[in-house]
């Protein structure tokens, strides 16, 4: 039995289909297969019930996935210690992002963090939020950045920034020409959403429902840039991140508008797993990104978060 094996059983939990699991782990489907069946042999016991084509864990083989995440996590512990021996922002680091927030903070945050820290090795992986903590629980990520939720509690949490919701029209709608919609307006409207899963739809709706309005049940976006294209072609209006607006007030057929009373917002912030031997370093990383998007925002972030 080695690291790797572990590895492997994990993501099979994780994933409970043998080849996205071989996918996740970088190998082909028969290595990952065979490995569980050569652990299986080793430690005398069925892992899974192989007489369907779902992917069935035994209960021992449970037992054994949540013994394997511990370990896992512990291994994660030891090699951050080994690594503080060194230079403290240098080596590989996995962040985490959900994807409201990647594609349009890291275009802001990635030139400044390679010129600062040159010799950080940063891989990116994009997913929604309970796969980030899940991933991030494992030791799969050092670090995630995304909105705070119930959930990100059981982490540290760094408050980066306050991110506003603007809301976006489309150019023919009665408030096109409005630079300002006080939440009360809201009532009675009904908004387009993203699908389950994103916490921004959770935020948006937590908003709407307080000013009276509702989600339009009709169509249910996968991405930020698939609600603005419907917003284009005149299917509704809906809330964007203020990092998602463009400059521009009007913009291919969108406009946006600030909303208050109250201002929608949701925090932002980088969150680790707790006794993380590499607080430091995480911390210092956040107060970057902390910096940079204060002054790319004008606001004091530190006040407001």
């Amino acid at each position: 039995m080695n690291i790797r094996d572990l590895e492997y059983l994990v993501a099979l939990a994780e994933h409970r289909h043998f080849r996205r699991a071989a996918d996740a782990s970088h190998v082909s489907q028969p290595t990952l297969s065979g490995q569980i069946r050569k652990l299986e042999d080793e430690l005398g016991v069925m892992l899974l019930e192989r007489t369907s084509r779902k992917v069935l864990f035994t209960q021992a083989g449970l037992l054994l996935v949540d013994q394997a995440r511990t370990v896992l996590r512990e291994v994660k512990i030891l090699r951050e210690m080994a690594s503080q021996q060194g230079e403290s922002m240098s080596g590989p680091l996995h962040i985490g992002l959900i994807p409201t927030v990647g594609p349009y903070l890291l275009p802001h945050i990635i030139p400044t963090l390679h010129e600062t820290y040159p010799k950080l090795e940063m891989y990116l992986h994009e997913a929604q939020t309970s796969q980030l903590l899940l991933q991030l629980d494992s030791g799969k990520l050092d670090c995630a950045i995304l909105a705070l939720v119930k959930e990100s509690e059981a982490f540290i949490e760094i408050p980066l920034f306050d991110e506003p919701m603007q809301l976006a029209v489309y150019a023919d709608h009665p408030w096109a020409d409005r630079e300002r919609v006080p939440m009360s307006d809201l009532s009675g409207e009904k908004l387009l959403m993203l699908e389950d899963g994103h916490c921004l739809r959770d935020q948006a709706l937590g908003f709407c429902f307080q000013a009276g309005a509702d989600e339009d049940t009709h169509f249910r976006a996968t991405s930020l840039e698939t609600l603005r294209n419907m917003v284009a072609a005149g299917s509704g209006i809906t809330l964007l991140p203020a990092l998602a607006v463009p400059n521009e007030r009007k913009r291919d057929g969108v406009c946006y508008m600030k909303c208050y009373k109250p201002e929608p917002k949701r925090t932002v912030a980088l969150v680790y797993r707790p006794g993380s031997p590499l607080r430091a370093r995480y911390e210092q990383l956040a107060e970057s990104i902390r910096t940079h998007m204060q002054a790319y925002m004008g606001t004091d972030l530190k006040e407001a978060v």
